[in-house]
């Protein structure tokens, strides 16, 4: 690791550090309360829960696999997959974004898949997971509108005009975000030829070229009902294994399936943010959103906690597991821990 990751990661783990901080020093949890609440929970959800996570992690190495079938010729199995997958799990709470890289490298390891072609497939896994977030982002914004509007309200506070509305105040955004859409195009169309010249321009664009690639590639799959079929296995997964927690405490167990659902996109929100694991910022975005449900802020800070905490702690026992694995598998490639070593070694095609 040279001196640029390092400092990455330093700022990265220092983000984190700070929202952590920041958090539970607005919701005066100190951690004796913290841990005398969530040592009381009932653990027979959180085994409920676990075997959730299990499925959603074997669902997503099936669908990775499916991905692959119509781009490799390199026969890949339901155990080298979810190996990978897990293994790039565990890579990502170290340092963030390292995953990807990670999950590619190690099927390359044990299945000799070469490690830019599958990085093309997670490309692509990530754009239809972007695709159902924001379907999902949708329908939690239909559903619940009312109490989204009370939250700008209260956010706002005193910083709006009297009688400002919550729908007036989101039309507001609205117009606003319409306005710089088109006032960006218009630029684009007028300076097209000398933004075409510049070279942040000339990656960027190629980036998009090859994320649209990546989401047309769903023409070329053997199995696309199987494909759609893992897609929504996932996110149900994903859904319920948050959403069965809540009956593990007193204070959170009378939320209902649509703050399982707010939670849900909310803190796969907080998931993306460039923090190692999460950490910090799934905490601030759930603890502030389950205000919603009334829920004090202790409360919600330790609902965001212990969520995010029996999702961490399966992902160490999982990754453990996997990378037990690949030691047992041994290699498959002879150079597969060149390419995870030597970073310019992994070269991308667009």
């Amino acid at each position: 690791m040279n001196i640029k990751n390092i400092l990455k990661y330093l700022i990265s783990l220092a983000f984190a550090g700070g929202l952590l901080w920041f958090t539970f020093k607005q919701s005066h949890l100190d951690a004796a309360d913290l841990w005398q609440k969530i040592s009381g929970a009932d653990y027979r959800w959180v085994l409920v829960s676990a075997l959730m996570t299990i499925v959603a992690h074997w669902s997503r190495a099936e669908r990775w696999r499916i991905l692959l079938e119509p781009v490799v010729a390199q026969r890949t199995n339901s155990l080298d997959t979810t190996a990978s997958v897990l293994t790039g799990y565990l890579a990502n709470l170290a340092l963030p974004r390292a995953g990807e890289v990670a999950r590619c490298g190690t099927l390359y390891r044990l299945s000799g898949v070469p490690v830019n072609v599958s990085f093309g497939t997670v490309v692509a896994e990530r754009l239809f997971d972007l695709l159902m977030l924001i379907l999902l982002l949708g329908a939690t914004f239909i559903l619940e509108f009312d109490r989204l509007s009370q939250f700008f309200m209260e956010f706002l506070g005193g910083k709006l005009p009297k009688g400002s509305s919550g729908s007036g105040i989101l039309l507001l955004a609205g117009a606003v975000l319409i306005g710089l859409a088109l006032l960006s195009w218009f630029l684009f169309n007028r300076y097209r030829d000398a933004l075409g010249r510049h070279p942040l321009y000339q990656k960027v664009s190629a980036f998009a070229k090859g994320l649209l690639e990546g989401l047309l590639s769903v023409r070329k799959l053997r199995r696309p009902g199987a494909f759609v079929f893992h897609t929504l296995l996932i996110w149900t997964m994903y859904y319920l294994m948050s959403f069965c927690l809540f009956f593990a405490m007193p204070a959170t167990a009378k939320l209902g399936p649509l703050a399982g659902l707010t939670i849900l996109v909310v803190g796969s929100l907080g998931m993306a943010a460039p923090t190692p694991g999460g950490i910090g910022s799934f905490h601030l975005l759930v603890g502030q959103v389950a205000l919603l449900y009334g829920l004090t802020s202790q409360d919600g800070q330790v609902l965001a906690t212990f969520i995010h905490g029996v999702s961490t702690i399966m992902i160490i026992i999982l990754g453990i597991i996997a990378l037990l694995v690949v030691l047992f598998r041994g290699n498959k490639t002879t150079d597969a821990v060149d390419v995870l070593d030597d970073p310019k070694a992994l070269k991308l095609e667009p």
